[in-house]
């Protein structure tokens, strides 16, 4: 059930399309804008597979064997926090920085199966490809990404309604084998590195959009699947310490088109639904434990951004400043919001059938809040760093000049370091706060879960608003105009 490094590298060598820089990537295990982070996904199951760390990251099934913890169902809180702290062990080897690592499209599905009498409902055959695909997914150990926003295009105009009705994945033809996919969808982070792909809708749809509203999952090297990658921060990257994340931990984004791609029924979860495709997300806990994940990795990532303005703060000499101070204190505060937040969702969980899901509220409220504080702490970070994260050296080659070397130890001083230490240290700093990669991280953090508004609105409606109006209302019948002006008739008598 569980696979090593190696093998998963292996798994990606299956003829995928992908395209960068006007060209077929073939084996992306070994094209330079993808194997270092190939690499570091591999590190991710070796990591899980070792036999030491199979008690914290491996749950038994049925006393079939270890499955990984990603694709644990929690029966109870102690699950729960266990499934948990694997998904936190894993996030401490990339400091957070894979947003779709495995684990994250894995609580996703889980979270379906979780209600998967949603799907019963709907249609038992669906609900039985889906459980049968969980099933599959998990003792292959298999690393899903997917899909699950359109097109921007016209946002204006519903998929039905855009001039290119194709331009949105949906259906073209349905027949005894399955449906047939045409059209683009988006964004497939970490799909390249990726074995599968769930491609859905979580985007409102309206009356006329029933060819868009479908869920299913394919394989990365499907006929007719063309893969096209953004540019990729790894090929660009000049060496690990000169861009330390960038050069290993650029998971990527891709746009897929779907060019007549043919989807067998055993694969298909829901065929024209708009209600349904809400439902898959709202009416299970797939939405709140995939975003429960998301919050998990995020914890990780604030502990190494607060470790990051600490050392950043030792090695330019300003720790005991007051203002420095200060400012830490409040970076420390937040990061601790954050993991308050991750406890409290597990703390407030209830029981969803047979199985213990996080707090949905708190899990939104935490997005609402995060999505506006991340910006904010990695602004504090640039502040304590100031000219330091510009006045690095061009690149290491810089070191293995004896002239240069002299200078770059003459002139990057610090209390607390070597030369060599506090470029290393700036570097790193500037990879996860000013690089073309940091800001991609900013605008991935901002709005991996949606617009504002979008989070804004879970946590209205998953808000438990009668707590707070009984006590108004409690206060209210406290107290009346009749009896006030009784009270004054009877003084002024």
């Amino acid at each position: 059930m569980l696979k090593t490094g190696s093998e998963h590298i292996e798994t990606l060598r299956d003829g995928r399309q992908v395209f960068i820089n006007g060209k077929l990537a073939d084996d992306v295990t070994v094209h330079p804008a993808f194997r270092q982070s190939i690499q570091s996904v591999a590190r991710l199951y070796d990591f899980q597979s070792a036999e030491q760390n199979r008690a914290i990251m491996t749950y038994e099934v049925n006393g079939a064997g270890a499955a990984s913890r990603i694709w644990q169902m929690p029966g109870n809180y102690a699950e729960l926090v266990a499934r948990r702290r694997a998904l936190e062990t894993w996030a401490t080897l990339h400091c957070g920085f894979l947003g779709r690592a495995p684990d994250h499209v894995a609580s996703c599905l889980a979270g379906m199966i979780m209600g998967i009498e949603v799907f019963q409902a709907y249609e038992p055959k669906r609900a039985e490809a889906l459980a049968e695909y969980y099933r599959y997914a998990r003792d292959n150990d298999l690393y899903l990404t997917y899909v699950i926003i359109n097109p921007q295009a016209d946002r204006s105009k519903s998929a039905s309604q855009q001039q290119d009705r194709t331009l949105t994945a949906g259906i073209v033809d349905q027949d005894a084998e399955g449906l047939t996919i045409r059209g683009a969808k988006m964004l497939a982070t970490g799909g390249i590195m990726a074995n599968e792909v769930f491609v859905t809708c979580i985007q409102p749809l309206s009356e006329g959009d029933e060819p868009y509203a479908v869920s299913f999952a394919i394989s990365m090297n499907a006929r007719g699947l063309k893969i096209m990658s953004r540019r990729s921060y790894e090929e660009q990257a000049t060496s690990v310490f000169d861009n330390p994340l960038a050069s290993r931990f650029d998971e990527n984004d891709a746009i897929l088109y779907f060019d007549d791609v043919k989807v067998p029924w055993d694969r298909v979860f829901i065929n024209q639904d708009i209600r349904m495709c809400q439902q898959q997300f709202h009416a299970t806990p797939a939405h709140v434990l995939q975003n429960y994940q998301a919050q998990i990795r995020l914890m990780v990532k604030m502990r190494f951004l607060l470790g990051l303005a600490h050392r950043i703060a030792e090695t330019n000499g300003i720790v005991n400043f007051p203002q420095v101070r200060e400012t830490l204190g409040v970076l420390a505060a937040q990061a601790t919001m954050v993991d308050a937040l991750v406890h409290a969702m597990e703390v407030k969980g209830r029981n969803f059938g047979a199985y213990f899901v996080p707090d949905a509220h708190t899990l939104y409220s935490a997005q609402v809040l995060t999505q506006k504080l991340y910006p904010d702490v990695i602004s504090s970070l640039r502040e304590l760093a100031g000219g330091g994260l510009i006045m690095l050296p061009s690149s290491v080659e810089d070191f293995a000049d004896p002239q240069l070397k002299a200078l770059i130890e003459r002139t990057q001083q610090s209390p607390s370091t070597s030369a060599e230490g506090r470029v290393k240290l700036f570097k790193l700093a500037w990879d996860a706060i000013g690089s073309e990669f940091a800001s991609r991280h900013t605008q991935y953090e901002m709005f991996y879960a949606g617009a504002n508004f979008v989070t804004r609105t879970h946590s209205y409606r998953t808000c438990d608003w009668h707590s707070g109006t009984r006590l108004v209302d409690q206060m209210l019948d406290s107290y009346s105009l009749e009896g006030d002006l009784a009270a004054h008739t009877a003084v002024a008598a």
